[in-house]
Formats: structure tokens, sequence, C-alpha cells
């Protein structure tokens, strides 16, 4: 059926209505997101888009590389990314300030392909060993796990042991390549793998070395529905999300 256009005229306002099949279209969003939030985002899709009347168009990015596409121009809706970069776009006027929400935050996991042996996480003692009886491991080149790992490296005097057979990715997340048989471990967010259909979350990090990262979303400054991205950020921080976000990996903000 062709599209109807209907002018709606009120007293001082005239505004037209885009309509089809007598359905109001849906405000269309263009959302970035870090690839730790991907796997909500995918959940909530549905009924977000239902709900709020959206439709949602998703890119999916490391944090950092979302950051520098934002400070090169890149337009969008709404953002997803780590709290650590928030302060930087909100400096440069790329992001609403009063937008600003705490989603959830995640710790880091190691992915292992589907049915293989898992490695003992269980104790600082027995990851160090996990590592040095590693064939090789693998991480993205930016971001925290990057950094987390390089420190766990040096508290356990390993650092020279783990350069030799440690992949650092770009283009590729780490449950990737561990799916692909590139890698025997994957360190990233536990959100990116628990997901994936090629691999299966051998556990946390110990809890002396885990390190939780906050993901925050905000209303790009000159998004033109700055209103339903904030509907889009309240949908993901109401009760009704908690359940998704547990499954996916993270926990509440």
């Amino acid at each position: 059926m062709p599209r109807r256009r209907f002018l709606i005229e009120l007293p001082g306002i005239g505004f037209a209505l885009a309509c089809v099949g007598g359905a109001f279209q849906p405000t269309e969003l263009l959302v970035l997101s870090s690839n730790a939030t991907r796997a909500v985002l995918d959940a909530l899709a549905p009924e977000l888009e239902r709900d709020e009347n959206l439709r949602l168009v998703f890119r999916f990015a490391p944090s950092a590389e979302l950051k520098a596409r934002i400070e090169e121009g890149e337009e969008f809706d709404v953002v997803f990314l780590t709290s650590a970069l928030v302060d930087e776009l909100i400096a440069i006027g790329k992001v609403d300030a009063g937008s600003r929400t705490t989603i959830a935050r995640a710790g880091v996991g190691v992915a292992i392909r589907k049915d293989a042996a898992k490695p003992d996480l269980s104790t600082l003692e027995a990851f160090r060993r996990t590592l040095l009886d590693a064939r090789s491991i693998a991480y993205v080149g930016q971001g925290v796990t990057a950094d987390l790992l390089r420190n766990i490296f040096d508290r356990f005097g390993i650092a020279e042991d783990m350069r030799a057979k440690t992949e650092i990715l770009s283009g590729v997340t780490a449950a990737e390549a561990v799916a692909s048989g590139a890698s025997e471990l994957g360190f990233t967010q536990i959100s990116e793998i628990l997901p994936h259909p090629g691999v299966e979350l051998a556990g946390p990090l110990p809890p002396e070395v885990q390190v939780y990262t906050t993901f925050q979303a905000l209303v790009g400054s000159n998004s033109r529905q700055s209103k339903a991205g904030r509907r889009l950020i309240r949908f993901l921080t109401a009760p009704a999300a908690a359940p998704i976000l547990r499954a996916k990996g993270m926990e509440p903000g």
C-alpha cells in the first residue's frame, strides 16, 4: 500500500504525520554501541521497537574505536560505551551531559572453544599456571582488558613468557579468535563471551585481579531524536530489563 501523508491542523499548530497503513511510522535511532553491550541490545531490540515505536539501527565496535569515530564527526543518536571515555566526549560537546546514564557493569572472563577442557581459574596461582600452560591467548589491543592483562602479567612476573604466545587483536573479537581456532584462550568482557555460539565461558578472572567496567549511555548533542533517545535509555534502566542484563553477563547499573 502506498504511503499516505496526513496534515493535522490544531489551533496555532500545523504538523505532518507520516502514516503507513494507518500506523504511525517508528522513529529511527542510530545507535553506536560497545561490543560488550551488543547482546543486551540485540535481545531487547524487538521489545524496544514495539513498545517505544522505534526503529533501531545499530553499529557495534570497541568503545575506544567508537570514541574516535565520534570525535571525527560520525553522526549518531545514542551511544553506549565505557564510562572512562565519556568525560572526554562531554568536554568537546559531542554528547549531552544531562543524558548520561549508567546502564550496567561487566567483568572480564576467559573464552574457550566449545567442549574444550576448562582451565583452572580458581586461585591466583592456578590462574598463573593456566596462563603459562596456554598455547596461545588473545585480547583486543584497545580498551580495559588489554591494560588489565598487561598489569596481571607484570604482577605474576610472566610478561616475557606471555609475549610470544599473545595475539593482540584488531577488528576481531577475542571470542571470534577462539572460535576460529586462532587462539586457545580469549580474554574479554563476559557479556561478549556468553552470546557467541562458537565459544563458552571458562569462568571470570579470580576476584583478586578482576576489574569491572561500567557502561553508560548518552544522547548525541546533535541528535534530532533526543526525546526518543532518552526513552531508549530509560527502557534499559527499568526493572524489567535487569533479568536480560544479568542473563547476558552484565550487572544492572
